[in-house]
């Protein structure tokens, strides 16, 4: 079983990836692949770059968890060898991120291919821990993308106001409290990479393969 922790790091790492690589890469959004439609209409207009990335991001992105749901169900290992795995494999894209980042750094646009190849990377860290949460936390929160959370959580305050009891109430309550941390911990992942980000620059990109590094060697425990 992972450890009741993990969620919560894991929503942390997304929280500070997605600001991180929206702030260093010309608005691209890592872990919210889908928010990147957006930013290519506002570059398109604005007349700024970082149009390719954006464009490369979603495929980027399906085709990661394709590869990954792919070789899980080929190879079949243990539920945590499985877990362990990814847990791996996005410590290494988070730390190869973070060291593309430092060696190209300044990066003079979003297209350059320097650019590109460090947000890609970050993409496919995030959809590395989006199949991770689909396999292997099917059942908890997501840690990726708050909106369904804030949604589900909106509903949940609903029914409570509205007089649920018995065990409705306590799994409503159990509910809350896990979406509530990844919620929380997004946000804090989201304020401390923008601190981060203004006083150290792309160095900031040294923290997330950090954190993972730790939650690895926890389940792997």
């Amino acid at each position: 079983m992972p450890r009741k922790s993990l969620p919560v790091i894991l929503s942390f790492n997304a929280g500070y990836v997605d600001a991180a690589g929206f702030l260093a890469l010309q608005g691209l959004f890592a872990a919210h692949v889908t928010g990147n439609f957006v930013t290519i209409g506002a570059a398109l207009v604005n007349g700024t770059s970082g149009v390719v990335a954006k464009l490369l991001a979603l495929p980027a992105f399906g085709l990661t968890i394709f590869l990954i749901a792919f070789l899980l169900r080929t190879f079949s290992p243990s539920e945590k060898a499985g877990l362990v795995g990814l847990l791996g494999a996005q410590t290494a894209l988070l730390t190869a991120a973070a060291g593309l980042a430092l060696v190209f750094e300044p990066f003079p646009a979003g297209d350059h291919l320097a650019s590109i190849a460090t947000g890609l990377t970050l993409v496919f860290a995030m959809a590395t821990q989006n199949a991770l949460q689909r396999l292997h936390l099917g059942k908890l929160p997501p840690t990726t993308m708050m909106t369904g959370t804030t949604t589900q959580m909106m509903i949940d305050l609903a029914d409570r106001a509205a007089g649920v009891e018995g065990e409705q109430l306590s799994a409503l309550r159990d509910r809350m409290r896990a979406m509530g941390a990844n919620l929380g911990a997004f946000a804090l992942g989201c304020a401390i990479a923008a601190a981060l980000y203004a006083y150290l620059g792309l160095a900031c990109l040294l923290l997330p393969p950090t954190i993972s590094l730790v939650a690895l060697w926890r389940e792997r425990t």
